[in-house]
């Protein structure tokens, strides 16, 4: 920091200090200092209590406990020239004690804090006041709200990568970085919000949602895989009673499972979803027009495969991708609803063999040729 001397047109450096240089204590200095300016952290608080020790079965004490203008509680630890190595582990227990005050507690707290500084006035009406609501008790510690923020002369390596990790699963942490400054007889103080870097904070916080959402996809992933696995080791053993089709078939963890059709880039495949189930012939070979050709030359034996079946059905030349399909299906039923899978089992047992000695004489022509 530098003071700018207009008359010489220089600047001159301000030598940064210690609190404890300065003879500055912890809860005498700077824990007043915060609790009489907390807009010192860079946005509007309530302080509720200093010093709050209102946790079931311990005697610790966290430094201040306040109020942001949402109605999350905001735990707020202070060091000074040094965080020490526990302090992340401290201010987690604190936010998880914290977590189940209700707002008729946190109201008695309030309460006492303001009957400790000598004022008249009531919680009540001081946080009608700040949370700009008659019905503040509504927004008071929702679910998991609470905020954290820690302030320091200096943050241990081990506490800065804790936080930036704690970060990305949507904890709301935040360090600031105090440093005293004397210039003469005249002392200053800066207070300079590192984690996140202010400027940068609402993109690190949209980061951190992003990186949680992409973790619960693949958790959801991973429990898919998991019951479509299921899914196919039971419908290969009902199956495997009505045709021969999927007999050298092992369950999967996609979607679909395939068998050969007796041509080239065609095959038999079942496919399931949250919506429906399928038996299909999924011509899938190596280039568009060879699909093409095939699709084009079993179109032309629409009518004969349909009364074979029994059923009219879908079919999809799409024209515009590599593949073509022919299709019958059952819609309304899901794989991750275990209720429907005998129904889904019954379809597939009735319509597969059928589905399959269909095709067969005309896959036979096609394969000769």
């Amino acid at each position: 920091m530098y003071i700018i001397n207009k008359a010489t047109n220089r600047i001159e450096k301000i030598e940064s200090t210690t609190f404890k240089q300065l003879g500055f204590k912890e809860r005498e200095h700077l824990q007043e200092w915060i609790a009489n300016n907390p807009s010192c952290l860079n946005e509007d608080l309530l302080i509720i209590q200093k010093e709050f020790d209102g946790f079931n079965d311990t005697s610790e004490r966290l430094d201040l406990l306040a109020l942001d203008k949402q109605g999350n509680l905001v735990i707020i630890e202070n060091k000074l020239d040094n965080t020490g190595r526990d302090v992340t582990w401290q201010v987690l227990k604190y936010s998880s004690y914290c977590s189940t005050l209700n707002a008729t507690q946190i109201l008695a707290i309030y309460n006492q804090y303001l009957q400790k500084i000598g004022s008249t006035d009531t919680a009540e009406e001081l946080l009608e006041e700040f949370l700009e609501t008659e019905d503040y008790k509504e927004k008071l510690n929702i679910g998991n709200s609470q905020r954290i923020m820690m302030i320091a002369g200096e943050f241990r390596k081990e506490v800065t990568s804790t936080v930036l990790w704690l970060l990305n699963y949507g904890l709301r942490l935040q360090c600031f970085k105090a440093t005293p400054f004397r210039l003469s007889e005249q002392l200053f103080l800066n207070m300079e919000q590192i984690i996140p870097i202010k400027e940068a904070e609402e993109f690190v916080i949209s980061m951190a949602n992003k990186s949680r959402e992409e973790v619960g996809t693949q958790e959801l992933m991973k429990e898919r895989h998991i019951v479509r696995r299921k899914f196919w080791t039971a419908y290969l053993k009902e199956i495997n009673k009505t045709t021969s089709l999927y007999q050298n078939v092992s369950p999967s963890k996609d979607h679909w499972i395939s068998a050969g059709s007796g041509i080239s880039g065609a095959t038999f495949t079942s496919v399931v979803t949250g919506d429906y189930i399928r038996i299909e012939l999924s011509i899938h070979g190596k280039t568009q027009e060879e699909n093409k050709v095939i699709f084009d030359a079993l179109v032309n034996q629409k009518e004969s495969i349909e009364a074979a079946f029994g059923n009219p059905l879908e079919w999809e030349r799409l024209t515009d991708k590599r593949m073509s399909r022919i299709k019958f299906e059952l819609q309304g039923v899901s794989v991750f609803n275990e209720e429907d899978w005998l129904k889904m089992f019954a379809f597939m047992g009735q319509h597969v063999p059928k589905f399959e000695a269909a095709f067969k004489k005309p896959i036979q022509l096609l394969s000769r040729k």
